[in-house]
């Protein structure tokens, strides 16, 4: 009986193990799919939406476009195309004319002064990836540093701005000098190539 009874416990033993190692490598199977996608190539582009308050990273695989990463962004504190400097808005890019990221600058020192009380802080995270928006400058996708309770939502004065670890995730991993930029209407919903991958 006692034989019977290691017996017994030894097997359990060994399928608990089996079944942890093949839990295992079904997750580290998982990982190396998602890892594949992780890293855009130079043919990623972003898309922003004002009406869902998010940046995405898109990228073009084997001709499928995949959606790579999401993350939530903060933008204009007023609705509308920015039309003149100072008026609160974020620009948007025409249709088939992305804007495209210029430069991208170390903004970890960079101080604003937003007229609320706080005098000049830091308020850009750790970068600064400066967009070609014709007819207008200084727009650019940023950190949040000093203002992450804004993000997701409408608060800034044009720019569009990510958390500060989201920042740096994009920076590292995606974004690229002369990246395509398309930055939505509040009233575009999603494109139709878009919907096909919500299914």
């Amino acid at each position: 009986m006692k034989k019977l009874l290691i017996a017994l416990v030894a097997i359990a033993c060994i399928g608990t193990a089996t079944a942890q190692s093949k839990a295992k490598a079904k997750k580290v199977s998982q990982k190396a799919k998602t890892e594949k996608v992780s890293k855009a190539s130079k043919s990623s582009f972003i898309v922003i939406s004002k009406k869902d308050l998010n940046l995405r990273v898109y990228d073009v695989v084997k001709g499928d476009t995949v959606l790579v990463k999401e993350f939530p962004a903060c933008l204009s504190k007023n609705k509308g195309n920015k039309q003149k400097r100072g008026d609160m808005k974020t620009p948007e890019s025409p249709k088939g004319k992305p804007f495209r990221i210029s430069q991208i600058q170390d903004a970890s020192t960079w101080h604003h002064d937003f007229r609320d009380g706080r005098g000049s802080i830091k308020a850009y995270g750790h970068w600064f990836l400066r967009l070609v928006t014709p007819g207008h400058s200084g727009i650019g996708i940023h950190g949040s540093t000093n203002n992450e309770s804004s993000v997701p939502g409408r608060a800034s004065e044009g720019c569009i701005r990510l958390l500060d670890t989201d920042i740096i995730t994009l920076k590292e991993k995606y974004a690229y000098v002369g990246m395509p930029v398309i930055i939505k209407a509040e009233n575009e919903g999603l494109y139709d190539w878009e919907k096909k991958l919500e299914k």
